[in-house]
């Protein structure tokens, strides 16, 4: 778990005009991502938005992504089913990948006694060095604490990832093992790492964090929450993942389009977010060199 402290940076997934992967947009952000000093990236998580790809397509871009990176790989092998997660993370292991993100079965809901059994048999079939972390997030069927408590002390899963924004509830899962959060829930929570989707765009914010919080430098630590609080804002207008493909794109990224449409109101909004980066851009620039 040791490797999955700090900043993991969640990658968007590029998309070409039809749809399909951009390699040379991926190959990119991860060349930015790992300049940024992040810990770690993770593809296919929900910023990835891994329903939308098949497993081929998974399947190639991780193997391109693992050799590419100069930073350790995790790979998401969600999907709606356990045999199809169980083929992801098996060529995830074989293309060299860090570690493993797995979600419940998205689409269909399961109750507690159907998510544990998943996990086991998927450990079952899997398990071997390669860390398998549990991935509680919105779309899926909850992990819930005593689930979560259970799955950990049988010693083949590694932590929990707690992603569903929701600071207030990650406390409900204190004390059941090593819990990592997303942006909102690092920002109020005392957990042992992020799956961040605001470091895809912008991983200085995140890496000045984490450096001032391990330096303990309170002053600096209160300046990069602020920072990240004014990405989260917006961030909280729009369907994931698409105010960090937006502002992934402003770095100079081809990320392509989003995978779902928006109304004509939030697109005026992401007129005005595209805006307001531009020039909180300059701001990021000075704060990093003065940190």
């Amino acid at each position: 778990m040791i490797g999955f402290r700090g900043v993991q940076a969640a990658a968007v997934t590029p998309r070409g005009k039809k749809g399909d992967i951009d390699f040379g947009a991926a190959f990119e952000l991860i060349d930015f991502l790992a300049r940024g000093g992040v810990n770690g990236i993770v593809l296919f998580a929900a910023e990835g938005e891994y329903p939308a790809f098949t497993a081929e397509e998974r399947k190639r871009f991780c193997k391109l992504a693992v050799k590419r990176s100069r930073v350790p790989v995790l790979v998401g092998v969600g999907s709606t089913s356990l045999d199809e997660s169980v083929t992801l993370a098996r060529e995830a292991q074989d293309a060299g990948a860090e570690g493993l993100l797995l979600p419940p079965p998205h689409f269909y809901r399961y109750d507690q006694e159907d998510i544990r059994a998943f996990y086991h048999q998927f450990a079952e079939e899997v398990w071997c060095d390669t860390p398998i972390l549990l991935y509680h997030i919105g779309g899926t069927s909850p992990i819930a604490p005593a689930t979560a408590a259970e799955l950990l002390e049988d010693g083949r899963f590694s932590a929990l990832v707690h992603a569903t924004g929701d600071a207030a509830g990650v406390e409900e899962y204190a004390g059941i093992g090593p819990v990592l959060g997303d942006d909102a829930v690092w920002m109020r929570a005392d957990v042992a790492g992020v799956i961040s989707g605001a470091a895809c765009a912008a991983p200085e914010v995140l890496v000045g964090l984490h450096r001032a919080i391990h330096n303990q430098a309170a002053e600096d630590v209160e300046q990069w929450r602020l920072s990240l609080g004014e990405l989260l804002e917006w961030s909280t207008r729009f369907p994931q993942p698409t105010l960090w493909k937006a502002a992934t794109e402003l770095r100079g990224i081809k990320t392509g389009p989003i995978a779902a449409a928006l109304s004509p109101r939030k697109r005026k909004d992401l007129d005005e977010f595209r805006e307001w980066f531009r020039c909180w851009l300059p701001r990021l620039r000075k704060q990093t060199a003065n940190a």
